[in-house]
């Protein structure tokens, strides 16, 4: 895909299939990557009440009569001069720069700040593709109007048309939201296999669920101080039985005590939880070992960050595998 075709804002010709990358953008827990799965159909991104959850930019796809649309999902945006959130924020830049549409979602029930406005002027260049999804109007205190106001203000150049007013949660508004995206998509064939509902490979979705889990019962204490090492993987018994060996590693030792638990509770309700989510994902049965480990400061190993926060949105390097996925 050529960076003119990327940056196309030529719509379609009537009765031609489309197809876009769509990049998801807005603060930490405005519920992209709930609205992700949910767009999908599928258990996609990982979701935790922890702001910054996202790491990586994840990928989800959906396939219509009237084309595909690749969403990814980018770290949530906020002020910090933190190593792994300027990285994190530079996975989310190129999101922007390298598709088509951009899909930025802000949260009703909160007001705007210096950080949205923020936001807002790291959109502004790419105003002529973004469409707003104002999600969480579901909530109490929920006020669609200073949202508007804000876009009025801050984005004057996304005509109001494309303010969609929708709630993840409750799936209001989603519908009208994907016809305003094909609407916008520019021509052109699906850019993956139409069974497809997201390009992840199998370790990587591993990781992201153990991850999951370990954050939505560490919350409190570490939630940002783990990442998941997946060491080895096999398949066994005749490919019905995926076996897996992986790691939650921990910046200090001291921390190794709270991941483990009281008697190994901890890691116990960490891997069985896992494990469930991961027999709903895949064909195969998985039996997980999981264990602690300290990679001492690792949220300052740049090479460790590299390989952890993935920037790459090059849609030929797709691995297909194996999961459970009806059309």
């Amino acid at each position: 895909m050529t960076d003119e075709k990327k940056k196309s804002t030529t719509p379609p010709q009537a009765g031609g299939r489309r197809s876009a990358f769509v990049a998801i953008i807005g603060r930490p827990s405005v519920g992209k990557s709930t609205l992700l799965n949910l767009l999908c159909g599928e258990k996609v991104a990982i979701v935790s009440p922890v702001p910054q959850t996202t790491r990586n930019t994840i990928r989800g796809i959906i396939n219509r009569p009237e084309g595909q649309l690749v969403f990814v999902d980018t770290p949530g945006r906020h002020n910090s001069e933190k190593k792994m959130n300027k990285k994190l924020m530079d996975a989310s830049d190129r999101a922007m720069g390298e598709s088509e549409l951009i899909l930025y979602v802000l949260d009703a029930s909160r007001s705007p700040g210096p950080e949205e406005e923020a936001i807002a002027k790291t959109i502004e260049p790419f105003a002529d593709r973004t469409v707003a999804a104002i999600n969480k109007t579901d909530l109490p205190g929920a006020d669609v109007s200073s949202i508007k106001s804000f876009l009025q203000k801050t984005l004057p150049a996304i005509p109001e048309d494309r303010y969609l007013v929708i709630s993840a949660r409750e799936n209001q508004g989603t519908q009208e939201l994907i016809d305003m995206l094909f609407k916008m998509a520019p021509q052109g064939d699906p850019l993956y296999p139409e069974d497809y509902y997201t390009d992840q490979d199998v370790q990587f979705r591993v990781e992201e669920i153990i991850r999951e889990k370990a954050i939505n019962r560490l919350r409190e204490e570490l939630p940002h101080s783990l990442y998941i090492d997946v060491a080895d993987m096999e398949l066994k018994d005749n490919g019905t039985r995926l076996w897996v060996r992986a790691f939650i590693a921990v910046e200090r030792e001291s921390q190794k005590g709270m991941v483990v638990g009281k008697d190994g509770k901890m890691i116990k309700a960490i891997r069985q939880a896992a494990q469930k989510d991961l027999d709903a994902i895949f064909d195969w049965k998985v039996e997980l070992d999981l264990r602690v480990k300290t990679v001492k400061d690792w949220r300052h190993n740049d090479r460790l960050l590299k390989k952890l926060i993935d920037f790459s949105l090059d849609f030929f390097k797709v691995t297909r595998y194996n999961c459970k996925h009806e059309q």
